[in-house]
């Protein structure tokens, strides 16, 4: 198939959900997986079974409005057959074998505003990052659109700067059978 002079390749499609509510953690784990698996139903059912004697939930806000912990997600991929290993940040990420590594799940510090108005607060806020077409991409939920991170170096960059800024927790999105062989670290 030719290609007329001059125009530029099509972009790969990426799939991007843009923030709602307080549903980070549905976004990113839909975000890292390509595609809508996830709901705010389904995280509050993950909820339910983590916590069935609770009148409140430990795993969601308060409000019903979502902020879901960790535990939720890790119990989502594991109804997917994946896992989530926790990247220790003491290691150095040359030591990321990023090819065996579908997605990663990043927990970092969120400004809290009210419209214009900036509030001395803190929030945890869920972030996707997931390679399509061998480009990483950051899929963060309150972006506009996903924002290109490149190749291995340039999401290695971006996870450094994010871990640097303290408070930052990575979460590797891998198969069971890596899970379980641990090949998402490199030994050399």
């Amino acid at each position: 198939m030719s290609q007329v002079p001059g125009a530029q390749p099509s972009p790969p499609s990426v799939y991007h959900e843009r923030q709602r509510l307080e549903l980070c953690a549905v976004h990113a784990l839909n975000n890292v997986l390509q595609q809508q698996l996830f709901s705010q139903e389904a995280a509050d059912e993950i909820c339910k079974r983590l916590a069935p004697d609770s009148r409140l939930n430990p795993h969601r806000s308060l409000l019903g409005t979502g902020n879901y912990d960790v535990n939720v997600i890790m119990a989502a991929l594991q109804g997917l057959g994946l896992a989530a290993v926790w990247w220790d940040r003491r290691r150095p990420l040359s030591q990321l074998a990023l090819p065996q590594v579908l997605g990663l799940i990043l927990n970092l510090p969120s400004p809290v505003s009210l419209g214009l108005l900036s509030l001395p607060l803190r929030r945890r806020h869920w972030v996707a990052l997931r390679q399509v077409d061998g480009v990483y991409y950051n899929l963060d939920s309150k972006l506009r659109a996903p924002e290109a991170l490149g190749d291995e170096d340039g999401v290695r960059a971006f996870l450094a700067a994010a871990l640097a800024q303290g408070l930052c927790e990575v979460l590797l999105v891998v198969t069971k059978e890596v899970e379980e062989k641990g090949c998402w670290l490199r030994t050399d």
